[in-house]
């Protein structure tokens, strides 16, 4: 037992004592893999779910971080068969790949053959693969890009995209910032976006989302 600010249940709930004196230093640590659920005066609850790991994955979080953290804020030992369900969970994201095939243009790809085998099964997700090119590869219909990510989703095989994007035309531009200046948040926030070549801002209204999007481009 420690002093921790963290609780971490078997039931995957975080609950945080906003008045401890590390309660931001973790907050801060466990928001990139843990979704808020609520917010009382004292204690927040948070939640680990399939979605939010894999997220945190998506953005360069790997199981070891997110178990280093959880022991390391945590009041009370933590269920070892919960550390393990994590490293589990976060190691499916990544087995499948959609990538662009000169020939047959979008492709599914996998190191696991079993893998690969086992989604091609689901019902939701036959109908939009066609040609299987060898045991590591199978050909995606055209249009069934976004749709065959959410199946994969809900099969809990969530799909890395390194398909890539049409490049639109380039336009030589700057951003000029007489009087004023890019705030930190901002500036990270359009990192943030140009490193995964697209994504979603969400921020306080007034925070400068607009600025975050003149930065990104």
């Amino acid at each position: 037992m420690s002093d921790g600010p963290l609780i971490v249940q078997s039931d995957k709930t975080l609950l945080l004592d906003i008045d401890h004196i590390l309660s931001d230093e973790c907050r801060r640590a466990i928001a990139a893999f843990a979704e808020l659920e609520k917010s009382p005066e004292h204690i927040h609850t948070y939640r680990l779910t399939p979605l939010g790991l894999w997220n945190a994955r998506a953005s360069g979080h790997d199981a070891e971080q997110v178990i280093d953290i959880l022991i390391k804020y945590s009041r009370y030992a933590v269920s070892h068969s919960l550390l393990v369900d994590i490293a589990e969970t976060m190691s499916r994201y990544g087995r499948l790949r959609l990538e662009a095939h000169p020939v047959h243009g979008l492709i599914l790809v996998s190191n696991d053959p079993a893998v690969l085998k086992e989604v091609t099964r689901g019902k939701k997700v036959a109908p939009m693969l066609g040609l299987q090119l060898d045991e590591e590869t199978i050909v995606v219909h055209p249009g069934q890009r976004g749709f065959l990510k959410q199946a994969l989703l809900k099969l809990g095989w969530p799909a890395e995209d390194f398909a890539g994007y049409v490049d639109g035309e380039h336009h030589e531009i700057s951003l000029r910032q007489d009087g004023w200046q890019i705030r930190k948040y901002q500036e990270l926030a359009a990192e943030g976006f140009w490193h995964g070549g697209s994504g979603v801002v969400v921020l306080p209204c007034g925070a400068g989302k607009t600025i975050v999007g003149a930065a990104a481009m």
